[in-house]
């Protein structure tokens, strides 16, 4: 059996590296494959160093671009290798444009695909990444759910066959790197920050980022926050922060701190050490609660409703005194950080990457690892 992976951006590969090392446990070699739409050193090179995934079969380099752009360059690309390749399965992992170009390169070819991380739903169809993941469900054959809730969802939608609860591999990830990073990762004392005395920010998500209003918002939280706050900047919020005139004024707040984009171990110690996180991103919102860090989600949805539900995160959009409030709360009211802090895991055990490889292994192994007509008549 060769399985391809198909990946492009710094989640894909923190959530995927756990199943190609399972698959290697197995004895079965990869074939790896980086589209390459995150393009910046920082954003994808290092990461890969980290997890050991450096060795890439296929690079893509299809950059930046509109969505259909992206897509159609990574759809391109991922078509040629996969018919020179010919693996039995390609595995996506989310919501990217390069899940969406790989799941519809796939398909085509009658490759079958296996979506890590399906049946997950904001319900906002505004959202590219929203498109993204329910196209992706539909055209796969193995649907890797994380949690009861996302197979429901997948239920709700018709897609009920070859359908595995398996939890969420970014549980795998954090766990056999967390204690690494506090002993490998000297970020802490390179910035100068004291554990349990910052704030930890990311944003990037079009939603936030691609409206001056809407980022004039997020600036003005930055402003506001009492304490020290480290932003680790995505390449996208710094072109739309220069685009729309407001670079100057994050530039100029005391309690700021701007970083380049950290590699994975960096950026696991700051969160593990943050006295809580703000973002907008669906996987730091499931990092937050593994580690035990509230979090506040930039947003009015979220597609990890199971953190929410859980207790160690809240939605609090771009509201500028709802964020204030809950920043105040979790800085001085210890039972309330307490119960943020303490909220469970909902996303497994850490053992989802050798789920998700034992299944699909059985699969091929019993002839049954191949794409049917039925789902698509």
């Amino acid at each position: 059996m060769r399985p391809a992976f198909v990946f492009g951006t710094r989640p894909e590969i923190i959530k995927l590296a756990p199943v190609v090392r399972a698959f290697d446990e197995l004895g079965v070699e990869s074939l790896l494959i980086h589209t390459g739409q995150h393009y910046d050193y920082e954003m994808s090179r290092v990461f890969l160093e980290e997890l050991g995934l450096d060795d890439i079969d296929h690079h893509l380099e299809v950059g930046s671009g509109t969505q259909a752009e992206q897509t159609g360059r990574a759809m391109m690309g991922i078509e040629r290798v996969l018919m020179d390749e010919k693996p039995d399965v390609t595995l996506v992992q989310g919501d990217t444009n390069t899940v969406l170009a790989g799941a519809l390169a796939s398909v085509k070819l009658r490759i079958p695909v296996a979506h890590v991380e399906a049946g997950l739903r904001s319900f906002d169809r505004t959202m590219p990444e929203e498109i993204n993941r329910v196209l992706a469900d539909h055209a796969s054959e193995i649907l890797f759910a994380p949690t009861e809730e996302a197979r429901e969802n997948l239920e709700r939608e018709g897609i009920v066959e070859n359908v595995y609860v398996v939890g969420n591999t970014v549980v795998d990830a954090v766990l056999q790197n967390s204690e690494l990073a506090e002993k490998k990762s000297n970020v802490l004392e390179r910035l100068g920050l004291k554990s349990g005395k910052y704030i930890l920010v990311t944003a990037h998500r079009a939603e936030n980022t691609d409206r001056k209003e809407n980022l004039e918002k997020l600036v003005e939280i930055l402003e506001n926050l009492p304490i020290k706050a480290v932003y680790p900047m995505h390449p996208r919020t710094r072109g739309k922060l220069g685009e729309f005139g407001l670079m100057r004024r994050v530039e100029v707040i005391d309690n700021l701190m701007i970083t380049k984009p950290l590699g994975y171990l960096d950026f696991l110690r700051l969160e593990r050490n943050a006295r809580l996180i703000m973002t907008d991103s669906g996987g730091i919102q499931e990092e937050a609660i593994i580690l035990n860090v509230p979090c506040l989600t930039l947003r009015y949805n979220t597609e990890r409703p199971e953190t929410v539900k859980a207790g160690g995160n809240v939605l609090v959009g771009l509201e500028l005194d709802r964020v204030l409030h809950y920043v105040d709360k979790l800085l001085t009211d210890e039972g309330f950080y307490s119960m943020m802090a303490t909220a469970p895991n909902p996303f497994g055990d850490g053992k989802a990457g050798e789920r998700i490889a034992k299944a699909l292994l059985n699969l091929w192994e019993n002839g049954e690892l191949k794409v049917t007509t039925s789902r698509f008549i």
